[in-house]
């Protein structure tokens, strides 16, 4: 019979040398007692154990490191900081570029005569995205959006002034608009494909690239950038123009560029590595047609999947089909072209009044039927400066801004999940889609109708029965009331255009699940009356004036939001405030109630009004004036007109003003 062998007790809490090396001794000691049993510290046995104790030593220093480098509050080496930053979608920044205002200027002749001369705003130039200008130190700086100035709005104003004229006559006008410009160098490079390979990638020659600014092949095929290859939908714009669109053209004054969504096969991520180099990055698909052109079949979709019934929990996204999976094509026998910009640092934070060239100018196309010297003449017109300095511009980011700066990305996560995640998104919509002023969003509700139910019927008895046309809440849709900006910063309900460009927009973030249904707040203009008693030694007009100037502050449009009340208390602090008045006191004409500030509604349409009669009185409870249950906001549109006040007396004689 065969002898049983003694089963080893192995311990595995030992990590350091001194651990390690006391654990081997007493290994040898109580399972070999007579083999070995001179443990003095020089005899070639402890020789031994000591060397197998050091490497055990140096293998669980590299198992810990390894360890506390897949940790991102723990990763030391850069390597590790930005492989983990990459995972959670943050791009550490090797540089930053500086950023500047740049107010662009440039002449158009005037139209008409008398009280209808104006500038002609057809030879208005469009002074594209990528314009180079440069700084009298000689760094670079390029135009981050199209500079349009046959467009103008309250996010994208046109400043209009006389430039010359002629027998007292404007003969030609001087615009400026005021746009961002980034600094950096621009670098062109081309890179030869073959036969496609999978997650093929390059890596651009220069260091510190900021931006990548387009990408072509050969078949003059655009390759659009993503955060991640699983994305296939890119943004793309369009000029609003009668000729792509005759229909929305009619709105190219407040929403001039379309936004559109593009599913595309062609695209390409970047990943920064160690040394500060920045790779482009692509999928695994080998063919020509592009993933949505797959028609969903029984033979790709559901149960008839490989695996059979295996696979009717698999996830599919209903919209695209990826029966592919690869993540976007693979460049092939083609070659690509890549512009870039790469550089920045302190040193490109250049001072105001230093951008002064056009180095570089994209000028977009002009209007037909216009006089070919006075578009000439418009162009050649094109000024630059920068009222304020640059800033921004900084070296790279060290790992501890690494890791802090990826740990706010990753909480930001980039989608729209609540209320204010939809509202915030909305506002950054940038202005050339249009403005989008004020947002207020609400669960949709719809009316269940019904009929009511006889309590005397069978089965009926007791219960509590609906009503006719319940109210019931439907938890996937949202109500997105929104108003605009007129070019005076009046607000004014979107069109179509531009609610539509917001839907394209919100798409990109919103949950598959959330529906959204854009509609029109109602805006409520008021007027505002009010008396004050002045102190005594001050001059009364001068305290009456500085008080409309605290009303008008009071009810400025950027301070207000839809269906935000009007605490009147908080009014009549701030005109007590005022330095010079005594106190607010009730109006004399019109106030049967003796309210102290009266708030009256302004609906004329025919005055420029908004035309929407409302009750203010009975809305007013203790004080606060509330919106009406639709979601609306009030609006002080004249304030020059629209706010009137007067002086009833002094503090020290009581004599009226």
């Amino acid at each position: 019979m065969a002898k049983a062998v003694k089963q080893k007790e192995v311990k595995y809490l030992n990590k350091d040398f001194n651990s390690l090396k006391a654990s081997l001794i007493e290994h040898a000691k109580t399972y070999f007692p007579d083999s070995y049993n001179d443990f003095n510290e020089s005899s070639p046995g402890m020789m031994f154990i000591e060397m197998a104790a050091y490497v055990g030593d140096v293998l669980s220093y590299y198992i810990d490191n390894q360890f506390k480098e897949s940790l991102l509050a723990y990763a030391e080496e850069t390597k590790s900081v930005y492989q983990i930053a990459q995972a959670m979608g943050y791009k550490p920044r090797i540089v930053s570029s500086a950023v500047a205002e740049v107010d662009v200027l440039h002449t158009v002749p005037a139209k008409g005569s008398g009280a209808t001369n104006a500038p002609n705003t057809d030879y208005g130039i469009i002074l594209q995205e990528g314009t180079e200008l440069k700084s009298s130190s000689g760094i670079a700086f390029y135009l981050t959006e199209d500079v349009n100035f046959q467009f103008s709005s309250s996010a994208s104003p046109v400043d209009i002034s006389v430039f010359e004229s002629a027998a007292g006559e404007p003969t030609t006008y001087l615009l400026k608009k005021t746009v961002s410009a980034v600094s950096g160098q621009q670098s062109t490079e081309r890179f030869s494909f073959n036969a496609g390979k999978r997650y093929d990638k390059i890596r651009l020659a220069q260091s510190e690239v900021t931006e990548i600014v387009s990408v072509t092949d050969s078949d003059g095929n655009t390759w659009h950038q993503v955060p991640y290859l699983a994305q296939d939908t890119v943004f793309i714009e369009s000029n609003n123009t009668a000729d792509l669109s005759p229909e929305d053209s009619q709105f190219s004054d407040k929403a001039p560029y379309l936004l559109k969504l593009k599913k595309t096969s062609r695209r390409f991520t970047t990943y920064i590595t160690a040394d500060g180099r920045t790779e482009l990055r692509f999928g695994a698909g080998v063919s020509d047609n592009p993933d949505e052109e797959i028609i969903p079949n029984p033979d790709n979709v559901g149960s008839s999947l490989p695996h059979g019934v295996a696979s009717i929990d698999r996830a599919f996204d209903p919209s695209n089909f990826l029966n592919t999976r690869a993540y976007g094509l693979a460049p092939a026998n083609t070659t690509l072209t890549i512009v870039y910009r790469y550089g920045g640092g302190l040193n490109h934070n250049v001072a105001s009044s230093t951008i002064t060239k056009v180095t570089n100018p994209l000028f977009g196309p002009s209007k037909d039927g216009l006089s070919a010297p006075l578009i000439q003449a418009s162009r050649d017109s094109v000024a630059v400066t920068n009222p304020k300095g640059a800033t921004g511009g900084k070296g790279r980011e060290n790992v501890i801004e690494v890791k802090n700066n990826a740990l706010a990305y990753f909480q930001a996560q980039g989608r729209t999940v609540t209320k204010e995640d939809y509202m915030m998104r909305a506002m950054t919509m940038p202005a050339r889609f249009g403005s989008i002023a004020k947002v207020y969003i609400v669960q949709d509700e719809q009316i269940q109708a019904g009929k009511d139910l006889d309590p005397n019927t069978a089965g009926n008895a007791g219960k509590q029965l609906p009503t006719a046309n319940t109210r019931v809440a439907n938890p996937l849709a949202l109500n997105f009331y929104c108003l605009g900006y007129s070019a005076t910063k009046k607000l004014i309900t979107l069109n179509n255009v531009v609610k539509r460009n917001l839907a394209t927009y919100l798409s990109l973030y919103r949950p598959v699940t959330d529906a959204i249904q854009i509609k029109d707040a109602y805006v409520i203009n008021i007027g505002v009356r009010f008396s004050i008693i002045v102190r005594a030694g001050y001059n009364k007009q001068e305290v009456l004036v500085r008080c409309l100037d605290e009303v008008r502050f009071f009810f400025q449009a950027d301070k207000w939001q839809i269906n935000q009340p009007i605490v009147l208390q908080d009014l009549i602090r701030d005109i007590t405030l005022v330095d010079g008045v005594s106190s607010v006191v009730p109006p004399l004409q019109d106030n049967p109630d003796k309210l102290p500030i009266i708030i009256y509604n302004r609906y004329e349409k025919n005055r420029g009004y908004s035309g929407n009669i409302y009750d203010i009185g009975s809305a007013t409870k203790d004080g606060i004036i509330y919106t009406s249950l639709d979601p609306s906001i009030f609006e002080l549109k004249f304030p020059n007109v629209d706010v009137q006040a007067n002086v009833v007396a002094d503090s020290s004689t009581g004599a009226g003003y």
